[in-house]
């Protein structure tokens, strides 16, 4: 469908001056664009009202995944305590190649810390790459931004919502 192309070209050029085309516009697309809005969000609350979160489940996505994030962390840090960068860049990927193969083909667990560890050529020892690669390290100002915006945003437009009574609305979509 070409006419939202048609609205731009029309309030970029006319400024909505009621011309036919204008018209046409305002008649269709327009409203259009509130009933896709609608769908959007009847959608939404479909998918949303069932929606699960499984904490095991993020917890290991996180053992498997964390690692492999941290990697540039943990070289740093290494650096930091007199390695050489590019020996050990090439250490590093040698490691995460070869726990992603394992966990890949063998179904193991993500082992790249370990490997790293044990490896006498990394000047870190297992505590030290630990809490390199604790996970509050890796989400800033996260819990402050979320707890901030529930309680700036959020609260109120739910407080609204509960006033006048649109808490709880349901969404039957069938397809």
């Amino acid at each position: 469908m070409l006419m939202p192309a048609h609205a731009d070209f029309t309030a970029g050029t006319q400024w909505f001056e009621r011309t036919l085309d204008d018209s046409a516009i305002r008649r269709i697309t327009i409203p259009e664009s509130f009933l896709a809005a609608d769908a959007v969000l009847n959608l939404y609350l479909n998918v949303s009202e069932g929606m699960n979160v499984h904490p095991k489940v993020i917890e290991r996505n996180l053992a498997d995944q964390l690692p492999f994030m941290a990697t540039e962390n943990v070289l740093m840090a290494a650096v930091q305590k007199g390695g050489d960068r590019q020996e050990l860049h090439e250490l590093i990927r040698q490691h995460s190649i070869a726990a992603a193969d394992a966990m890949r083909n063998e179904g193991a667990d993500n082992d790249l810390l370990d490997r790293l560890a044990r490896d006498d050529r990394i000047p870190l020892d297992a505590a030290e790459i630990a809490d390199i690669v604790d996970v509050r390290q890796f989400i800033g100002r996260a819990p402050e931004q979320v707890t901030e915006f529930l309680d700036t945003e959020v609260a109120p437009v739910l407080d609204t919502a509960r006033a006048e009574g649109f808490l709880g609305l349901r969404s039957d979509v069938n397809v």
